[in-house]
Order: C-alpha cells, then sequence, then structure tokens
C-alpha cells in the first residue's frame, strides 16, 4: 500500500494526467503517464506518478506503481476520431492542474523527471530543486488548444523557451509539430537532446548539431496508441542509464515498433522485447 505521509524514494517520476481514451471498443486508460509509467516499471525503474484523476476512475491498471492523484471532478477524457483526412481529437474533460507542490520531496531526487502532459495541466515553470534529476519532456499537451466543443488543435508551446533549455532529452512526434520542420529545426537548436517520432518510419534524433534517423522494423500493425510515450520512456531511461543519444534512439525505436502489434496497454513491453532489443542494439 502507498504512503502519501512516507512515500518512498522512486528512479524514474512522471508528471501528468492519466487519461480515459474512448474508442469504438469503449472506454480504456490511457495518457503518457500511464504508458510511460509501465513501460519504466517493465525496464526495472522504481516508479511514481503525479496525476489527476476524477473519483470514479480506476488506477487498477497502475497497481504495483505508487500513485499521488489529486482529487478532482473529471478524467482528461479524449476521443479519437481517424477520417481519410487525419486524426481529429476531441477533448470530453480536463482533470485538475497538476501543480509542482503535489510532488513528495523524496521524489524530487528521482534519476529521472518525465513531464508528460496532454491538456496544458502542468505549469510551465519548473522549480529549482528539479536540478539533480535528467529532466525527460514529452510536451505534446503543451503544443495543443481545444474550442469550446473541445476539437483539439494544434498550438504554441507558451514554455518551450524556459524548458526547452533545462531539459535533458525531449520527444515529440511529428504530429505534434503539425508537420513544421521549421519549428522541429528551431527546437532542436534549444534543447540538448530532441528525438522525433514518425510512427512505421522509426524516429529522427538531434544532438550535437547532427540529426541522424533510425528506422523502425516492419511489424503488423494493431493500434499504435501509446507508441510514442513507450519510446519516451525507453528513450530516456537508456539515455540516462548509457549517456547514448544514438544508442537510446536505436533501443527506443526497436521496442515502440514492437509496442503497436497489440492493442492499448497490451503493447507494454515484455521482459523477451526488452532483451530482444538490447541485442539489437549491441
Amino acid at each position: 500500500m502507498f504512503d502519501l505521509a512516507h512515500p518512498e524514494p522512486v528512479d524514474y517520476l512522471v508528471i501528468g494526467h492519466i487519461t480515459e481514451d474512448i474508442t469504438p471498443a469503449g472506454p480504456r486508460p490511457g495518457g503518457t503517464a500511464t504508458f510511460s509509467s509501465l513501460t519504466a516499471r517493465a525496464l526495472g525503474m522504481r516508479v511514481g506518478v503525479v496525476t489527476a484523476v476524477g473519483n470514479k476512475t480506476s488506477l487498477k491498471v497502475l497497481e504495483g506503481i505508487s500513485v499521488v492523484n489529486i482529487p478532482s471532478q473529471h478524467t482528461t477524457t479524449f476521443e479519437n476520431i481517424h477520417a481519410d483526412d487525419g486524426r481529429k481529437q476531441i477533448l470530453h474533460h480536463r482533470a485538475a492542474v497538476i501543480s509542482f507542490e503535489n510532488v513528495p520531496d523524496v521524489w524530487r531526487k528521482a534519476s529521472i523527471v518525465h513531464l508528460g502532459p496532454v491538456a496544458q495541466e502542468i505549469s510551465g515553470e519548473l522549480p529549482k530543486d528539479f536540478s539533480g534529476s535528467m529532466i525527460g519532456i514529452t510536451p505534446q499537451g503543451w503544443m495543443r488548444t481545444w474550442n469550446r466543443d473541445g476539437h483539439v488543435a494544434h498550438g504554441k508551446w507558451e514554455s518551450s523557451e524556459t524548458l526547452l533549455p533545462q531539459a535533458g532529452a525531449v520527444v515529440i512526434s511529428r504530429e505534434d509539430a503539425g508537420g513544421d520542420e521549421e519549428l522541429i529545426e528551431e527546437m532542436a537548436r534549444q534543447t540538448r537532446v530532441l528525438a522525433v517520432t514518425e510512427s512505421s518510419a522509426g524516429s529522427v534524433l538531434y544532438w550535437n548539431g547532427d540529426r541522424r534517423r533510425f528506422r523502425a522494423p516492419e511489424v503488423e500493425e494493431a493500434d499504435a496508441t501509446g507508441a510514442g510515450d513507450i519510446y519516451a520512456a525507453a528513450f530516456f531511461i537508456r539515455l540516462f542509464s548509457t549517456r547514448d543519444p544514438w544508442e537510446a534512439a536505436r533501443f527506443a525505436t526497436q521496442l515502440a515498433a514492437r509496442s503497436v502489434t497489440r492493442p492499448g496497454l497490451d503493447g507494454i513491453p515484455t521482459q523477451t522485447e526488452i532483451e530482444e532489443c538490447l541485442m539489437e542494439v549491441f
């Protein structure tokens, strides 16, 4: 049982909303905080999550992971509609905003702090007492906006100039950037390491003025939901342990590709897949 008064230290801290995703097969848990935390656990990390969900949402899916939940009227709820002209996304509900004050003191010393907003729920001002951690950012929730009807569109990341220089690594998808190559190049200039996922094409890594592409293996895709979050957790953890962005990108690309062969959270990496991907890297 997680003791909020005396939390145990964690290696990998994820901050962001756990979501409920409306799918043709019914609602299912999602969000960066869900996919990345489960991936980090599969990779052997002690994991903590700071999130906000409504009281009707079960956190059983994160059983074995320490969770600080901020009480909220609703759980952040998305609906993705796939059409010929691309994906349309609707935000039906948004949970409470997450404050860094909600992070237990002992978790602020985590080796990796992953900021994973999905709906503008995290402040763009990072407290100084996180400075000892490697900050990994997946800023998709800062790069989207929505209208009164909840229809999601690309938006400007207002805190990018503050957070990009502080990040140890940033992971975005080409979709997050609206396919804007100039925006991607500008982000790469402002941060240490930038990884851009490109679905079945793999990923592109920007580091130290260099740019390299990492091809994904051909697989039969069942569901790509969460693949970018699996990539991000794998990339941050491998980067932290090896200090080699190229190796981290190869590993993360291989692991994320395998995840799309199974639907939803079934795509979380297995121990066999992790070992296979490590062998591919070496």
